[in-house]
């Protein structure tokens, strides 16, 4: 099975939002993981717009399943992810000026650079992925940096399905036989929800993980947390 580890981003943005602790995020946390989600993510960026760094370490504790911990692998972030010591960091190509993620590594140009960090971080014992497209090129010199595994950035698919277009999973099956011949975990995030996600798992073989955040959170607004969850669970069997 899949596992779907939730984004709890959203949570932190509606906090933050009106000050106070108004959805309390680590409360939240807890409730997800005790109804069936497998991990909790988080994408702490510069300017702490939504998670904030002392989220990251408040979180520790709280983390029950698996903890993983999205960003550019800048020096302050590097540092937080080696002291909260997290089940795995995602290694995500952000700009400072982004709204939200909206690119893959370039693992040919900067695989030099990755080797470095993904050496620093299994150093440290924390498994590694790195935020990828699925040009094939891409998918063999992401091997060769050490990475444990490799998250498929959907944001494509996603688009490509919601116009009735399935074949459009293609690129994203072919690079997922890729990766596993090749060695790595694959993992996948990035506008998957309720409406794709099943049809997405259905044809990505050996698929480890998913997470969701912006979705899932938007169809609990109506659905409730609980119950999208598991549709979530259900979906991913």
């Amino acid at each position: 099975m899949t596992k779907l580890s939730v984004n709890i981003n959203k949570i932190a943005t509606l906090r933050n939002s009106r000050g106070g602790n108004v959805p309390n995020l680590l409360q939240v946390a807890k409730d997800v993981q005790e109804f069936g989600a497998e991990g909790i993510t988080i994408h702490p960026r510069p300017d702490e717009r939504h998670i904030r760094y002392q989220d990251a370490y408040d979180l520790k504790p709280i983390v029950t399943t698996e903890y993983n911990i999205e960003g550019n692998p800048i020096k302050q972030f590097m540092d937080l992810v080696l002291e909260v010591n997290p089940t795995q960091v995602t290694l995500v190509p952000d700009g400072e000026d982004v709204l939200t993620s909206n690119a893959g590594w370039d693992t040919v140009t900067h695989q030099s650079y990755l080797k470095e960090v993904i050496a620093e971080f299994k150093k440290a014992g924390i498994r590694t992925s790195i935020f990828i497209d699925t040009d094939l090129k891409l998918i063999e010199a992401a091997a060769k940096t050490g990475t444990d595994r490799i998250e498929l950035y959907t944001e494509s698919f996603a688009s490509e399905f919601e116009k009735g277009n399935k074949e459009a999973v293609k690129p994203y099956t072919e690079a997922a036989v890729l990766a596993h011949e090749l060695g790595l975990g694959i993992n996948a995030g990035h506008d998957l929800n309720l409406e794709n996600i099943q049809f997405f798992k259905q044809n990505i073989p050996n698929l480890a993980e998913v997470s969701i955040g912006h979705a899932l959170i938007s169809e609990s607004i109506y659905l409730g947390i609980e119950n999208v969850v598991n549709m979530y669970l259900h979906r991913l069997q």
